[in-house]
């Protein structure tokens, strides 16, 4: 880094320090290419190769890279130099909602918006294999518009790293935060520790102070082992109910976050809470915040007939649009990961009026908000909440020849998985009976032909061409 212009690798200028830890120092950054804000993590790489943290740092990067979550803090890239490296991540303008929550706690409504965000991140976390390990208010970050970013998986685990039982046995994070089964020195499951944590980051926002606290540790971890705490009377009934069941010091009978998702207190609606912070359009907010509002704002039915819009409004395609759709010429397997696809197509020879029909049918059998746009486009989106956020997804039909259509189901929001399951489950058996063939389908057979091919050329190969083993 050049000191006198702190101009970091001729790409980002920095700014003034955000924080600073045992290992790393965070400063404010600014991109010299677009002017986007960032926060850069400095870690020294003498200091952690000392203390052998080399494996950590690699194991941060990995799972980084692998959640991507509205309400968890973006990687956007790593560098390096010789004795230093760079992590370029999101800028959370808001700080910590621990500097919040030490001005003054939290109504319980207040505390409700930030709860359902922090168990969104968590539990699409889960559904990734990936288990935090250290939940506190001091690594829940806020965006400009309020909007809470899970940050520092430095301590969390993959589920490759658990052992032959399927336990984790690290005991790590922040005493007042941790679960019991974990500083009993035993093996825990990854998920219901980070449940623990959530509950003791519930209490915190509502009632201004730890639930477990003590000047003598031992006497600590004693109040954590037996669950010994006291809400104050200030606490609703439904608040108390969640908390006792998240806390409970027995974590096989622990909430699960299935259940804390359909609790009382956690159902109650926070729409005029979110309303103070949402900016933009209704759509947009309810996509970038991860939040529980509602989306009938911006996707409604449409009152005009599917046999209105004419294959005459549909997109024709060219040549070239034909080869880049075409299995031959799909590259999107190189840009997305495993088991990725975001996109689905099937061509059919029914008119166009029977396949928004079908569609239409299809939406309202999965109670799926319907609104019709021009080009021959038909938005459909889930009305309850995913793992990232509200499910959208864009169904476009194309003219291949006055006969014969090409219908395109693109994901437009909402998470991968989810989408895959319900065209999988859902839009192809419904589908059935009009379509004449699934592009991903030939793809695949397209696949095993040469898989095929290659596995006779090589039960075919002499056994003089083998190389032996030395």
């Amino acid at each position: 880094m050049d000191e006198r212009r702190t101009i970091l690798m001729d790409r980002y200028e920095i700014g003034r320090q955000l924080g600073q830890g045992n290992f790393a120092k965070v400063y404010f950054a600014r991109n010299l290419t677009d002017g986007q804000s960032v926060a850069i993590k400095m870690i020294d790489k003498d200091k952690i190769t000392r203390v052998g943290l080399i494996v950590q740092i690699k194991r941060e990067i990995s799972i980084m890279r692998l959640v991507k979550h509205p309400n968890v803090l973006q990687l956007f890239e790593v560098m390096a130099s010789k004795s230093k490296i760079y992590f370029v991540l999101e800028y959370a303008k808001g700080g910590e909602l621990f500097n919040k929550v030490s001005k003054a706690k939290l109504s319980e409504d207040a505390a409700r918006r930030y709860f359902h965000q922090l168990v969104n991140a968590v539990d699409y976390c889960h559904s990734r294999g990936v288990y935090h390990r250290d939940l506190k208010p001091e690594n829940l970050l806020l965006d400009e518009n309020e909007n809470l970013r899970v940050s520092d998986f430095g301590l969390s685990a993959l589920s490759e790293s658990r052992r032959h039982d399927g336990l984790l046995h690290t005991t790590c994070g922040t005493p007042a935060y941790v679960a019991p089964e974990v500083l009993g020195r035993r093996g825990y499951d990854g998920t219901k520790a980070d449940i623990w944590s959530c509950g003791v980051i519930l209490f915190v926002l509502v009632a201004g102070y730890l639930p477990f606290h003590d000047p003598n540790l031992i006497e600590m971890y004693r109040k954590i082992s037996r669950a010994e705490y006291r809400c104050p009377r200030s606490f609703s009934g439904e608040l108390k109910d969640l908390l006792f069941r998240m806390l409970d010091p027995d974590p096989s009978t622990r909430i699960s976050i299935s259940r804390i998702k359909r609790s009382t207190w956690y159902r109650k609606p926070i729409e005029a809470n979110a309303a103070k912070i949402k900016h933009g359009t209704a759509r947009d907010t309810t996509v970038r915040d991860g939040e529980a509002a509602t989306a009938s704002s911006s996707i409604e039915c449409s009152n005009r007939p599917e046999e209105d819009q004419g294959s005459s409004s549909l997109p024709n395609l060219n040549a070239f649009d034909i080869i880049s759709l075409s299995t031959g010429f799909d590259l999107s397997n190189l840009f997305e990961e495993r088991h990725g696809r975001r996109e689905e197509r099937f061509t059919t020879r029914q008119p166009v009026g029977a396949v928004f029909g079908r569609l239409k049918e299809l939406a309202e059998r999965l109670k799926l908000k319907i609104q019709k746009k021009e080009s021959g486009v038909l938005k459909l989106a889930a009305q309850k909440e995913g793992m990232k956020g509200f499910l959208e997804l864009d169904a476009e039909v194309f003219e291949l020849a006055p006969s014969f259509l090409l219908v395109e189901l693109k994901k437009a929001s909402g998470d991968t998985i989810e989408y895959q399951r319900l065209v999988r489950e859902e839009v192809r058996p419904a589908l059935k009976d009009m379509v004449w063939a699934w592009q991903s389908d030939r793809h695949q057979q397209q696949q095993q032909r040469c898989e095929q091919s290659v596995q006779g050329e090589d039960q075919q190969q002499p056994l003089s061409s083998l190389p032996t083993q030395q």
